[in-house]
C-alpha cells in the first residue's frame, strides 16, 4: 500500500547541511512577518524545496519549549508548502528556507498558522515578480 507523501515534510526536504545553511546566511535575502523571519535563496538549476526551522535558546531556555514551537512550525509549513512547491516545480527553482522564530512566548497553532501562511503568500508573490521580470 503506497502511501501519498505530498503533504509529508521528509527527511528529503529538511535543510541539514551545515554547507547549504552557511551558504543561505550569507548571501540569502530575508523577509519577516511576526514571529517568524525567514532567510531564503533562489537558485534557478532544477526544482528542490527544503526547510530548516530554529527557535532561540535566549528566549527559551528550556528544550521542551523550544522543541514544541519547532514541531508546530513544521505542521504548519508542512500543511500550506503546496502553492510555493508548485510554483517552483513549474519554473524549475531550487529554493532553500529557513525559518527562525523571534517571538519571545509560546505560540497557539493558529496564530503559527496565520503568519506562516503571511510569509508563505510573500514568498509566492516575490519568486512571481522575479519570473516575470526574467522573462
Amino acid at each position: 500500500m503506497a502511501r501519498n507523501k505530498i503533504n509529508s515534510l521528509g527527511k528529503e526536504e529538511r535543510l541539514k547541511s551545515r554547507k547549504q545553511i552557511d551558504s543561505l546566511f550569507e548571501r540569502g535575502r530575508k523577509i519577516t512577518v511576526f514571529p517568524f523571519r525567514l532567510m531564503y535563496q533562489t537558485h534557478p538549476d532544477g526544482f528542490d524545496l527544503k526547510a530548516g526551522f530554529t527557535v532561540s535558546s535566549r528566549n527559551f531556555p528550556r528544550a521542551v519549549d523550544r522543541n514544541r514551537i519547532k514541531r508546530l512550525s513544521r505542521e504548519v509549513y508542512r500543511l500550506h508548502k503546496m502553492p510555493l512547491q508548485e510554483l517552483l516545480q513549474k519554473n524549475k527553482q531550487r529554493v532553500h528556507l529557513f525559518f527562525i522564530y523571534t517571538g519571545r512566548e509560546i505560540p497557539d497553532f493558529l496564530q503559527l498558522n496565520k503568519s506562516m501562511l503571511l510569509l508563505l503568500d510573500k514568498l509566492v508573490h516575490l519568486q512571481n515578480e522575479g519570473n516575470s521580470s526574467n522573462t
